[in-house]
């Protein structure tokens, strides 16, 4: 081994095992002899990647193992909402929908300003048609009034947009009969609570197995002709997200086992990560304490669309920082970027909580109430805007600025200093309040570096031999760039997993 490599196997097993993590190991030139290929595919992952890529290469005569690391399979797919957007399906061609591949690039591209990668994304919009027509054939249904323009993200020009009934299990629904016959058939092998914990390299860098590990600590060892790391990302991972964003991870919103594991894995073999400086948190959720990251206590109601806003919004120096009845979610989010701790307070009077709709999904104003009552720690209410900003941990001084300008502006008929157009009410009578909002996400943004054939690549550019990423491992910047730009990570992951699959018998 030369020395340029020794060393950066010494630097990944310390990076890795700073994780608590082991690194993976090259094989001996004797050992290496002695093996041959068991598998055309080994997949790392039974989720919405994972899934279709068993599928699809078990119907092209592939032999393939799946190492999934729960006991289930469909990976975030039980959470998730569902939405994919894709050209020419059968869902548009029954409403006469005039779509095509390139539209729906340059959609998608103009949304995330070529923020995402354009090849990776390039890829995605031409698998998107066959891959969600198969799952129509399969079963998948759409809710009512489906495709449309856009939900809860910037609008595309064409609806191309949709979900089923069921959200992100309405695709497992459609999918777990053909994964579940493909392994009855025994084209497909899967082995569950078993994670790969090292990768297995040749003299040369070529990726020819996996190390595993089962529920019981009982290691084994797999040769295949190809690897596919479909793991997810690192959401779930408070210190590894962190570490690749630059920023706390907020919120348990992502699955448990989102731990990471595929991205060390690909670091020790080579691998470069990407997409953490494309972070962008989601405007603000309700966490249940200061403790990070935390429970989701409530779904702010920020979308004008849904509910017209009859607060405003504040920073930690108490400043309004965005126009609140602003159409645009990336506006909203891109402006929340840029404040301290990622932070927002909605500030109020009395007449407004007692007459505005409830900003919180699901709360009752009596639940409001005795949210400030009993000391929510995201809830304050005072008598005067000075004891607030104290009780709610804002300035002073930048908290009763905005207010009196907002309610000068509102009383004389001046346009408002933010350029909002819906002011309903002005904020005057006490007891004012604040509720506290933070940034959050439902996924990692960092991934794994690959090419145009999902390929994992070094920092030179070169490819790991018969090493492929698919779904969040790539890491949601790879498709989605710095902004949530509709159906771009559950669109890709199943259309790379059956990209990958097609392709598992190639040379």
């Amino acid at each position: 081994m030369s020395r340029r490599n020794f060393l950066g196997n010494m630097a990944a097993a310390s990076f890795l095992g700073s994780l608590g993590l082991n690194a993976p190991f090259v094989l001996t030139r004797e050992r290496r002899a002695q093996q041959k290929s068991q598998w055309d595919l080994i997949i790392l992952g039974a989720g919405t990647a994972g899934m279709p890529a068993a599928i699809f290469a078990a119907g092209c005569g592939a032999k393939v193992l799946v190492l999934e690391a729960t006991v289930v399979t469909g990976g975030t797919l039980d959470r998730s909402s569902g939405q994919v957007a894709g050209s020419g399906t059968v869902w548009q061609k029954e409403r006469n929908i005039l779509d095509s591949t390139d539209a729906h690039y340059a959609d998608h591209m103009r949304i995330n300003n070529w923020s995402s990668d354009p090849a990776l994304t390039r890829l995605m919009v031409d698998e998107a048609p066959a891959t969600l027509n198969w799952l129509a054939a399969n079963g998948f249904k759409l809710v009512d009034g489906d495709p449309v323009f856009g939900k809860g993200h910037d609008p595309f020009t064409i609806e191309r947009y949709q979900n089923g009934p069921d959200r992100g299990r309405s695709i497992l629904k459609a999918m777990q009969p053909l994964f579940e016959a493909v392994v009855a058939s025994g084209k497909v092998a899967i082995k569950y609570e078993t994670i790969a914990v090292e990768l297995i390299q040749d003299a040369l860098g070529a990726v020819i197995g996996v190390v595993a590990e089962n529920s019981s600590r009982t290691r084994a060892e797999y040769f295949g002709s190809r690897v596919l790391i479909a793991t997810g990302g690192c959401a779930a991972n408070p210190q590894l997200f962190e570490d690749l964003h630059g920023t706390p991870l907020t919120t348990m919103s992502a699955r448990p086992s989102s731990q990471g594991q595929g991205l060390i894995l690909a670091i020790g073999a080579g691998a470069v990560l990407r997409g953490g400086d494309k972070y962008v948190p989601l405007y603000g959720t309700l966490l249940e304490s200061d403790s990070a990251p935390s429970v989701q206590d409530g779904s702010f109601q920020h979308d004008p669309k849904n509910r017209k806003p009859w607060e405003i919004h504040v920073n930690s120096r108490g400043e309004r920082f965005v126009q609140e009845d602003h159409l645009g979610h990336e506006y909203r989010e891109h402006a929340l970027l840029k404040q301290p701790g990622h932070r927002l307070w909605v500030i109020g009077d009395d007449e407004i909580l007692r007459n505005a709709p409830t900003f919180l999904s699901r709360w009752t104003p009596d639940r409001i109430q005795k949210a400030f009552a009993q000391g929510h720690p995201m809830f304050a209410q005072a008598e005067s805007l000075t004891s607030l900003a104290v009780r709610a941990g804002v300035d002073a001084n930048g908290l009763k600025r905005s207010v009196s300008e907002y309610n000068a502006a509102l009383s004389s008929g001046a346009p408002d200093p933010m350029g909002r157009l819906y002011r309903p009410l002005p904020i005057i009578k006490p007891p004012y309040f604040a509720v506290r909002m933070t940034g959050w996400t439902v996924f990692s943004f960092a991934g794994i570096v690959a090419d145009a054939s999902l390929r994992a690549l070094r920092s030179d550019g070169s490819p790991i031999k018969n090493l492929f990423v698919a779904g969040e491992a790539l890491g949601g910047a790879a498709t989605s760039g710095n902004a949530y730009t509709n159906g771009a990570m559950l669109t890709s992951a199943l259309g790379f997993g059956r990209f990958i699959g097609l392709r598992a018998l190639q040379r």
